[in-house]
């Protein structure tokens, strides 16, 4: 049923045999011959949404929430899907469109959020494949008696904020949100770029941060808390610096919404690639199936995605770190600043 209603969203069979529009073609890659075959490509340091599966999961190949759901997507279409390592930076670098993507090593590049600013005017996006916007959020250091060395009421005037170079927020859009303690945009910061690079971006941010050459991060409003490590994982960053967590960082702001146009995608891609149009129809039609339900459940990520008729009812779950500042009832000690006394 669900393959015959993707046939007609898609346009119906054409001639040839082939399911709608053919993928967009890619130098030294064979397209696909009776059916679209989309190469998506994602880096392994962002768990859940990408990260390096380890047996029994799968034989060290790419992993995550979106792997499962491009995957899932055969499910509905007539699709082939392959996903392979890329590096972030090869998808979106410092502003602009990575070089990999450009140079059309894969047809998009997943999980990225779909921001205000530059990334808009280089790219397209899928739909989204989670429901929340991801927020944003600033880490600053605390003090020996935890206190934060700037806490919420700063407009971080005067301060530098170091920027996750090539990830969501991207740079551009701090000035674009509100600060939830004072009701006003943030102003008079300068973005700086890391001063160590280690080939991650998140660990050279909080790298600068921690050694003194930026006053606050601007930074995902749960990278922290995904970048904890557990056993078995295989990370590529200091998991004794984000232990910190609570003691020697934290955040003064969290629940900062305005930087995004949309949420978590399945596909980012050159503009005009037309990539979008092959995968919405299809990324509807898993968002309704129990397997997209399982995928949520499996990486812990059902308060963020698509309600279906398999999810259970009545869970409106606010996450900590979705919740703006000034409505936090936690402390610095775990991780999320609330608002300073007036």
């Amino acid at each position: 049923m669900f393959r015959l209603a993707v046939l007609g969203a898609l346009g119906g069979a054409s001639a040839s045999g082939m399911c709608g529009p053919k993928e967009p073609p890619l130098p030294g890659i064979m397209g696909g011959k009776d059916k679209p075959k989309i190469i998506l490509g994602q880096d392994i340091d962002w768990p859940p949404y990408a990260y390096l599966g380890v047996p029994p999961e799968s034989d060290f190949d790419v992993a995550g929430i979106g792997h499962d759901i491009a995957h899932g997507l055969k499910e509905v279409c007539d699709i082939d899907i392959i996903t392979a390592e890329m590096r972030w930076g090869d998808c979106w670098d410092n502003g602009a469109i990575g070089a990999g993507l450009a140079a059309g090593e894969v047809h998009g590049c997943m999980t990225y959020t779909h921001t205000h600013g530059a990334r808009t005017r280089w790219m397209e996006f899928s739909d989204g494949i989670l429901s929340n916007n991801k927020p944003a959020g600033l880490i600053v250091r605390l003090d020996a008696n935890g206190n934060p060395m700037y806490n919420g009421a700063s407009d971080l005037n005067g301060l530098k904020v170091v920027d996750v170079v090539g990830w969501a927020p991207t740079a551009d859009t701090l000035a674009l949100v509100e600060n939830k303690c004072t009701k006003s945009r943030f102003t008079g910061f300068t973005i700086v770029n890391p001063t160590v690079s280690t080939g991650n971006a998140n660990q050279d941010a909080l790298t600068t941060l921690m050694n003194g050459d930026a006053d606050a991060m601007w930074v995902y409003a749960d990278q922290a808390k995904n970048y904890q490590c557990t056993d078995g994982m295989t990370p590529n960053w200091d998991c004794t610096m984000w232990a910190g967590f609570g003691t020697t960082f934290a955040y003064i702001q969290t629940g900062l919404f305005g930087h995004a146009k949309g949420g978590t995608t399945l596909a980012m891609s050159k503009k005009g690639s037309g990539l979008a149009s092959i995968l919405n129809p299809c990324i509807a039609l898993f968002k309704e199936t129990k397997s997209y339900y399982d995928i949520c459940v499996k990486h812990d990520m059902v308060a963020s995605c698509f309600q279906n008729s398999h999810f259970p009812a009545g869970d409106n779950t606010t996450l900590v770190y979705e919740t703006p500042t000034d409505q936090l009832t936690t402390t610095c000690a775990q991780g999320y600043c609330p608002c300073p006394a007036v």
